[in-house]
């Protein structure tokens, strides 16, 4: 195992007010009531009433006044839009033992699921309260025309991991801008099925999709994989929830371009995978001989994030908040991390230089009960320390309690995970 060189940052300063810097998510109002649901192994739904062809291949509208019952690979193919009613619930199964309850959008192909917040849109596990779990159906997979850096096969990329047909399962292209339709207010519970002991379809995966796709207000809970899978594209997002989900809450690959506002990922160590589970997992490829380098590296800016592992007392169970690894870019600011040993893990072949410091920009960030705060995989670090910016600039390291950190962290009772206006953060000697 290789050993981890911690750069411990040490800041002292007196008691500061949290007003001082908008850190973490926020908004003039809680974004997160009436539309969320932090409790979702308890909710009641309605019982399915209709199944899903596995073919959409014309315009249809899912409507309200029924359930749908997703219990196999569902394709929305030859352009056709799939459009969703305010307040709908479709309900993920597993068909047989090799398919399960998984919605397809394919390339030129739309998803219109705009929910309200008081009538949201609801994927979920077919069972019943009392038994439904992570990794109950599959997930929701949209597949676009804009660039990823993967080498393609026959001018085209495939998603060969998912058991999905291969002819309907390609991705990418040379539009940027590509349309693939609109998730607002929905909510995704219990995906994430397992395929093998290695693969699993995350809950949702946006491969290849591009900048006009619109991605705001959506919570996914419970997922026995990864909470959003972005590969590729160039995709903006904002006021997104990952709560409690087994993998990585955000992870990005093959070359996108992400841009994430305003959102969340909570974390619990009694449901974070015992394996490699961070809040951003961060890529540019698997191997340098399977991307095309002259395209884009995968370059995420993200503002106004807060990272919370809610149970303070297993701390040691929730692994670093954000892994980096090489050629990839990365600007976190205006953010909040709390309860994480570490806050950051630079890959092993990322060498420390000025060179790679120069990916990385770190400002305006809350540091709350972190064990350390930058951690290197790499072996020869040699106090390079000083190519990094002043951390002054870029770090304020707390030892505050989280129900004195935030508007309420009552899961039962509208959450609010906005910072106290009036709270004091109790700053490390």
């Amino acid at each position: 195992m290789k050993q981890k060189i911690l750069l411990i940052i040490c800041i002292t300063y007196s008691l500061t007010l949290f007003a001082q810097k908008s850190n973490g998510i926020y908004g003039d109002s809680n974004w997160m009531n009436n539309w969320t649901n932090f409790r979702p192994a308890t909710a009641e739904y309605p019982e399915t009433n209709e199944v899903l062809p596995d073919i959409i291949d014309k315009d249809t509208k899912l409507v309200s006044t029924k359930t749908y019952l997703l219990n196999n690979r569902v394709y929305v193919t030859n352009n056709a839009t799939l459009t969703i009613e305010p307040g709908t619930v479709i309900r993920g199964g597993v068909g047989d033992i090799d398919y399960c309850g998984t919605l397809i959008v394919t390339q030129g192909s739309k998803l219109i699921a705009e929910g309200t917040e008081k009538a949201p849109i609801v994927f979920t596990s077919e069972k019943a309260a009392t038994v439904r779990k992570p990794g109950n159906w599959g997930g929701i997979i949209i597949l676009g025309n804009a660039p990823v850096n993967k080498i393609d096969k026959d001018n085209k990329h495939v998603l060969t991991d998912f058991n999905l047909d291969t002819s309907k399962a390609t991705y990418g292209g040379d539009k940027p801008e590509d349309n693939s339709g609109s998730l607002k207010y929905v909510r995704i519970e219990f995906g994430g099925k397992k395929i093998n002991g290695s693969k699993e379809i995350n809950a949702l995966i946006l491969a290849g999709v591009g900048k006009k796709t619109t991605l705001s207000h959506i919570q996914v809970s419970y997922s026995n994989g990864d909470a959003y899978q972005i590969s590729g594209g160039e995709v903006a997002m904002n006021n997104v929830i990952s709560f409690r989900n087994d993998d990585d809450d955000f992870d990005f690959s093959e070359g996108t371009q992400a841009t994430l506002n305003n959102s969340i990922a909570i974390r619990h160590p009694f449901s974070s995978g015992s394996g490699n589970s961070r809040c951003f997992e961060i890529d540019s490829y698997d191997k340098p001989e399977n991307a095309d380098m002259t395209k884009k590296l995968t370059n995420v800016k993200a503002s106004n994030i807060t990272f919370l592992n809610i149970e303070e007392n297993n701390q040691d169970l929730v692994r670093e908040a954000i892994y980096l690894k090489e050629n990839t870019n990365l600007s976190f600011t205006n953010s909040l991390v709390s309860g994480f040993a570490p806050f950051l893990l630079l890959g092993e072949k990322i060498t420390l230089s000025p060179e790679n410091f120069s990916k990385i920009e770190l400002k305006n960030i809350t540091l709350n009960r972190c064990k350390e705060n930058l951690v290197s995989e790499e072996q020869s670090f040699n106090g390079k320390l000083k190519y990094w910016p002043d951390p002054a600039t870029m770090f304020d390291i707390t030892n505050t309690f989280i129900a004195d950190l935030f508007g309420s962290i009552d899961l039962k009772n509208n959450p609010d995970f906005r910072k106290k206006e009036n709270a004091i953060l109790v700053n490390n000697r």
